[in-house]
């Protein structure tokens, strides 16, 4: 009975993050699918601007992360106090982030697309739709921190909602500024650019809404805290790692396509696809994984490390069914699905054949999130970091260039060293998790 109650609150806090998740993936496959009707050189462009921006996101996602686990920690130990001034800095931070990656793209869009080594039509194509893209980012990393604070909070519905309507709004958009639908101008892939930031900025409205207003009487957030130099050193200390931690595996994700790109633009757009596809799986992965978090962070404020401990396993066990359940659906339907992104022959082809390859693979990146959910939970950042660090810069770089660069395996070569290398992840992070000794865990605190 209490299993079953443990696992009902597991999925009341994680379906409406799937959800979220959900929309947000179908939002970037539905607008890969319809700017694929402008041809592979536009997938191609989208694709490599999608990991040029995963990686932008990456470097500063520790923000909300950090907001995520602190909070959740100071909500279950009932010092929200304490939670509104981490909080209130971090909302700052990010919004001195926001201004920053704007003014890169700004200057920079061009330069960072030619230093991928795409074609030269890619790279024309592609200039002002990834400038639009670092406008929309602008936005949507101060609303990271928000979505954090609410997660943290276990308001996981409230995220959800704004998620979705944000995403819908964005699919309507790409698809009328694209070809020039319902009076909008026909704007190509410009226009998906445009989606995106207008989308983006209408979230940050909202989230702003919803925390200074919605939230307000609960928790007052309209009160400003004078920042305290330990406090901010903490958030900025985890923020950093939490960052360092995911702008590893983004990186060497970029290296990774640059490494596709050499195999031509018809790869790049297979090796596009397959991700999108694929991304289907990181959506349950990254939900149960921000519900380990919140449970696990909000059972070490109650000084309940045995709770935690427990709610990290009963969450890894229900996303690995979601997994293996997605898996046999990826596996079947193959190509059919990818032929949804593409009716080149030689694009979708290839992408069913490296989707059947990864199908059940994609259960170690499940583990990867679930137990780093729960060890960022306990505030265990410094394992996240050097883990991620090490096996994604020494260990999966250097093996995409030997099955690619060095055998010549092509595509299948370069998955095969994607989910190599996310196998090793999700086996060290699950051990690390099971070898901690959760007797001793304590509460986050400055100077710690």
């Amino acid at each position: 009975m209490a299993l079953m109650k443990r696992w009902q609150q597991i999925l009341l806090l994680a379906l409406p993050s799937l959800f979220a998740f959900a929309t947000q993936t179908l939002t970037g496959t539905i607008n890969l699918i319809m700017v694929g009707d402008l041809g592979f050189v536009i997938i191609a462009v989208v694709g490599v601007s999608n990991i040029i921006m995963y990686n932008v996101f990456a470097i500063f996602s520790g923000i909300g992360h950090t907001v995520n686990y602190l909070v959740a920690q100071n909500y279950g130990s009932n010092e929200m106090d304490k939670g509104m001034k981490r909080m209130n800095m971090a909302l700052l931070i990010s919004i001195a982030v926001g201004v920053a990656i704007a003014v890169a793209g700004t200057f920079a869009s061009h330069s960072i697309l030619r230093w991928t080594g795409g074609s030269a039509t890619m790279i024309a194509s592609g200039d002002y739709y990834l400038e639009l893209r670092f406008y929309a980012m602008a936005f949507g990393i101060v609303s990271f921190a928000i979505h954090g604070f609410l997660r943290g909070i276990g308001d996981t519905r409230t995220s959800m909602i704004v998620s979705i309507f944000a995403n819908v709004l964005m699919v309507a958009l790409t698809y009328g500024l694209c070809y020039g639908k319902w009076g909008l101008p026909e704007l190509g892939v410009d226009g998906a650019g445009y989606a995106l930031l207008i989308g983006e900025a209408l979230q940050l409205v909202i989230c702003l809404f919803v925390f200074w207003v919605v939230k307000h009487r609960q928790f007052n957030t309209r009160t400003f805290y004078r920042p305290e130099w330990k406090e901010l050193k903490l958030i900025l200390t985890e923020s950093g790692k939490l960052g360092a931690q995911e702008f590893s595996m983004s990186v060497s994700m970029y290296i990774f396509t640059v490494f596709v790109l050499t195999l031509g633009d018809l790869a790049a757009a297979a090796n596009e696809v397959s991700l999108s596809i694929m991304s289907f799986g990181f959506m349950p992965a990254f939900a149960f994984g921000s519900t380990a978090t919140i449970l696990v962070g909000q059972a070490i404020g109650r000084r309940d490390p045995n709770a935690a401990r427990k709610s990290g396993t009963d969450t890894a066990i229900i996303g690995s069914l979601f997994l293996l359940v997605l898996g046999t659906i990826e596996l079947v339907w193959a190509v059919p699905i990818a032929r949804l992104y593409s009716d080149d022959p030689d694009v979708y082809e290839l992408a069913a054949f490296l989707i059947k390859t990864s199908a059940y693979l994609q259960i170690f990146d499940g583990l990867y999130n679930f137990y780093a959910g729960g060890l960022r939970g306990i505030g265990d950042t410094t394992f996240l970091m050097r883990a991620s660090l090490v096996l994604s810069l020494f260990f999966f770089v250097p093996l995409t260039y030997l099955f690619v660069m060095v055998l010549d395996w092509g595509s299948i070569g370069a998955w095969l060293a994607l989910y190599t290398f996310l196998t090793a992840l999700g086996l060290a992070v699950m051990v690390r998790y099971y070898r901690t000794d959760w007797t001793v865990v304590r509460l986050k605190e400055a100077g710690m």
